[in-house]
């Protein structure tokens, strides 16, 4: 789980952030970067063609198992694509569009591998504990992809230059090709989807009734009416670090410190207080509940975004800067196991892939469409603003975009089932 986490995290920022900067860098404007984001609306989409995903083998590698078989599959594809992005570049042929579209390839595959991968986590796990410990392990290794394409990344860009170092991280996804390749199917829920497959299969109106169908029929039933305010919560909890993603490779770029230094910086203070954040986030939920870490977890994501407007208003201070980075990868990784488990004790077997995937896309899409805009808004600022000015006055925003989160948990913590207040309960 630690490595197939490393996978699911390795293109994230390729075609988020860390595309950005490298947009940047090449002189697109911020506007033209946060429209760019949208090819990261693929995750958010990625609940469509899950039930198939959920029922059907993949192209050419159905014989190595549901779940094996696909997440080989699209790990190629990220691969093939990451080294494409590479040959082509921004000022290749086709220009933003060709970059563009191959961008969108990366997404569209990566939100297949966390379909896959999310699926694979949640039906290994034979107890709450198990589950909660393969969460913190995909977490660590989601963290740890993200500080190499958000760290190391840089410090590589900056002598070797951008194309190279897209090639490398394209190599770097046999990581997880050898986790796949070595992790076992989850036999109970084989053994529940093969049962499906005989009684009503694909092909039949009842067999694609059940596999479109019946993932949400199945969540509102177990749920009652609180699944809509479950759902409108987990839709708005990660907003503020989804909105302050397209520009943070604005952001470092005009704030004048060196690739070497941000990459350095983010490859240690980020990774100590990423695996910080994730213990304490795994230890908070078994503790406390996971609508209790959830809690915690909005207070906290709130004041991580908000400290880049530090940074903002003291320049290239390295202090400062180092602090909002180890606030941010903590508060990060601590939110984001809480609400990983949390989504994750909702799903039912049969339909796990879907109902993750419902959920992870509802998470995102708000996010995702917002954030397109992000870069319209600095550039706005910055007509009545100073450019930092500007980014500060954007940070202070995001970080106020985690009340409604906020309020949507202490509503669910009044009203919620005693059975998702506790993970040890459950």
């Amino acid at each position: 789980m630690l490595a197939l986490g490393f996978a699911s995290g390795l293109p994230f920022l390729l075609t988020g952030a860390t595309f950005g900067f490298w947009l940047a860098d090449e002189g697109v404007t911020a506007t033209a970067i946060g429209f760019l984001s949208w090819v990261g609306l693929a995750y958010t989409l990625k609940f469509i063609w899950a039930p198939f995903i959920d029922r059907l083998s993949a192209p050419f590698l159905g014989k190595l198992g549901r779940r094996r078989g696909w997440a080989i599959f699209v790990q190629l594809l990220i691969a093939l694509t990451l080294l494409a992005m590479a040959a082509v570049g921004p000022r290749g042929p086709g220009g933003l569009g060709a970059i563009g579209a191959l961008a969108l390839v990366v997404a569209f595959a990566s939100a297949t591998q966390d379909i896959v991968v999310d699926a694979w986590r949640i039906e290994a796990a034979s107890s709450n504990d198990e589950l909660g410990l393969f969460t913190s392990a995909f977490q660590l290794g989601y963290r740890a992809a993200m500080l190499v394409t958000d760290a190391l990344i840089l410090i590589f860009a900056q002598h070797l230059g951008w194309p190279i170092s897209y090639l490398l991280m394209g190599s770097l996804m046999s990581v997880g090709l050898i986790a796949a390749w070595r992790m076992p199917e989850p036999a109970l829920a084989d053994e529940i989807m093969e049962r499906k497959a005989h009684n009503a299969p694909l092909w039949t109106a009842r067999g694609l009734t059940d596999a479109i169908v019946g993932p949400f029929v199945e969540f509102f039933r177990v749920h009652g009416v609180l699944a809509l305010l479950m759902l409108l919560m987990i839709s708005v909890y990660r907003l503020p670090e989804f909105i302050i993603g397209p520009v943070q490779g604005p952001f470092y770029h005009d704030l004048g410190l060196s690739k070497d230094v941000i990459g350095a910086v983010r490859g240690s203070i980020g990774l100590i207080a990423s695996a910080c954040g994730i213990a304490a986030g795994g230890l908070c939920v078994f503790r406390l509940g996971y609508i209790r870490a959830l809690l915690v977890g909005a207070v906290l994501q709130a004041m991580g975004v908000a400290m880049y407007a530090l940074v903002a208003h003291s320049g290239a201070d390295l202090r400062v800067f180092g602090l909002a980075m180890a606030t941010d990868n903590f508060c990060y990784a601590f939110a984001g196991v809480a609400l990983m488990t949390y989504m994750s004790s909702l799903t039912s077997l049969g339909y796990t892939a879907t109902q993750y995937a419902l959920m992870s896309s509802t998470y995102a899409l708000l996010g995702k469409f917002l954030k397109g805009f992000s870069g319209a808004v600095v550039d706005h600022l910055s007509l009545t603003h100073t450019r930092m000015d500007a980014y500060g006055l954007f940070y202070i925003g995001a970080g106020c975009v985690a009340l409604p989160g906020l309020i949507l948990c202490l509503t669910l913590a009044s009203r919620g089932p005693a059975r998702h207040q506790s993970a040890a309960a459950a």
